[in-house]
Order: structure tokens, then C-alpha cells, then sequence
């Protein structure tokens, strides 16, 4: 059973084909609710249509999945409203001459307009405004970020954000809607050591306040509920090995699986 706040999620022989052949077959999952689920692989593996299936972006060819007590591919729209995308390139961008205020008031917005129910946008303003403020605050400090700790406070541009700072405001941004099921892309993607065990805790921290998390990474971390992608009958196309590329190679691998999926099955 569920808990109150993070989604169990279970797959078997989950695939979905591209228009270059299966960006990945023969999926299974078992994890309980609040469990931190690392999709492991290769750049090139399917990791992301795999994250972007799970979370219900991407419609599945074949095999069936639950988050919850919804089952995919039928339910794909109420998946999509349980969770919530971070840190995904080509869906969830942040915008880099935007400050980090203007990029949260923007998601609040939005989350006041589009994301609770109808009788919310009657209350008064002032209660209102309260409400979103609060959201705004719990979600920056379950994401580590305190806006006034950086160069130019909460004015300052994503562009001048370090990178373990864009992903955690990407991950505020998406915790403003309170999922019950997070998906965050390339967590481990050029950092180091110190800042890959930073991230690490950041989601384990998530998963602990009742969250699930799936997180695509090269390496997943101890303790984690492990999916691997880019088996024997992934296309060879597909067949990395971790060390084979440089950066350079490895974001057009990751842009190259992310737009023929897309391209293959539309996004919300």
C-alpha cells in the first residue's frame, strides 16, 4: 500500500521503441514507496525514455508498469499528475538570463493557475499569495537551496549558477507542485566525487520525507533500487560503455536519445 506520500512503482517487461529501434526493452522494477530508484546505463541507453515512461511523458510499446494505483501506459495522464521532471534536458530547461526568483515565481504561478483545484482561485489574493510563498519556501528547503547564499541573492541568473545549484532549483521548481513521484535526469553528469555524494543525499533526504524518486545516473549509489539499461538487445547504436566518450560525445548521445523519443511519442 502506498504511503501518504511517495508512489510504489512496479514495471515488467517494460519496452518502448523508437524510431531507431527499442530504446529499451525488458524492464523490470519493484520498489516500495519513498524509495530512491537510480536508472543506471550508459549515455545512449534509453535511461531517459525510460525515466520519461515511468513518470507517464512516453507512452510504452510493450510489457505494463503501476505507479501507484495507476497503470501505464493506460493512465498516463494521471501518472503525469502525481510526478514531477528535474534536471531533464529538452523538457524541464532553465532559462539561462532568468534569475532564480524570476524562475520561481514563474512556477508558482503556474502552480496556483493550473495545478490545484478550481475552488483555490477564489480564496482572497492575500491568502493566496501566503499559500504559494509557503510552497516556494518548503520546496527550496527540501531542495538544499537558500537563494540568499548565492553571488546576487535570489537575483541571481541561472547562468551563473554552479551546476549543483542549477540542480537543485530545478529540483524546487518541480517539488513546488508536492509530486508523490520525482524523475531527475543526468544526476551524476560531470560532477565530482564530493558533488555527486551531495546529490546523492539531497534525493536520499527526498525518499526519507516519503518522496519517490527515480533518478537516471552512470553509477547508482548504494542502498539505491537499481534498473540497468543497455542490454545485449538494445541496437548497437545504443551500446556504450562508461569511459568510451568524452563530455562532448556523451551530451550528444544523451540529445540524440532524448529527441527521437520524443519525436517517436510526443511529451507533456
Amino acid at each position: 500500500m502506498d504511503g501518504p506520500h511517495g508512489l510504489g512503482v512496479t514495471a515488467e517487461d517494460f519496452g518502448l521503441r523508437g524510431p531507431r529501434g527499442w530504446a529499451f526493452r525488458g524492464v523490470d522494477v519493484d520498489a516500495e514507496p519513498g524509495s530512491l530508484i537510480a536508472v543506471e546505463g550508459p549515455s545512449g541507453s534509453g535511461r531517459t525514455c525510460l525515466l520519461l515512461a515511468l513518470t507517464g511523458r512516453m507512452k510504452p510499446t510493450e510489457g505494463h508498469a503501476r505507479v501507484g494505483h495507476f497503470e501505464l501506459p493506460k493512465q498516463l495522464a494521471a501518472v503525469r499528475g502525481v510526478s514531477a521532471l528535474a534536471h531533464v534536458p529538452g523538457v524541464t530547461d532553465l532559462e539561462p538570463a532568468l534569475s532564480v526568483a524570476e524562475h520561481l515565481r514563474e512556477r508558482a504561478l503556474l502552480q496556483r493557475r493550473f495545478g490545484g483545484p478550481v475552488r483555490g482561485l477564489l480564496r482572497p489574493r492575500r491568502e493566496r499569495l501566503a499559500q504559494a510563498r509557503l510552497r516556494v519556501d518548503s520546496a527550496l528547503a527540501a531542495a538544499g537551496l537558500d537563494p540568499e547564499a548565492l553571488p546576487k541573492g535570489s537575483r541571481t541568473a541561472v547562468r551563473d549558477l554552479e551546476r549543483v545549484e542549477a540542480l537543485r532549483l530545478s529540483v524546487a521548481l518541480a517539488l513546488i507542485g508536492r509530486p508523490r513521484l520525482l524523475g531527475i535526469d543526468d544526476t551524476d553528469l560531470k560532477l565530482s566525487d564530493a558533488e555527486r555524494t551531495e546529490v546523492w543525499a539531497l534525493l536520499r533526504s527526498l525518499t526519507e520525507a516519503g518522496t519517490t524518486v527515480v533518478a537516471v545516473c552512470s553509477e547508482a549509489p548504494e542502498g539505491a533500487v537499481v534498473v540497468c539499461t543497455g542490454s545485449s538487445d538494445a541496437p548497437a547504436h545504443d551500446q556504450h560503455r562508461p569511459g568510451d566518450h568524452d563530455n562532448q560525445d556523451h551530451d550528444h548521445d544523451h540529445d540524440k536519445e532524448t529527441v527521437d523519443a520524443l519525436a517517436e511519442t510526443g511529451r507533456a
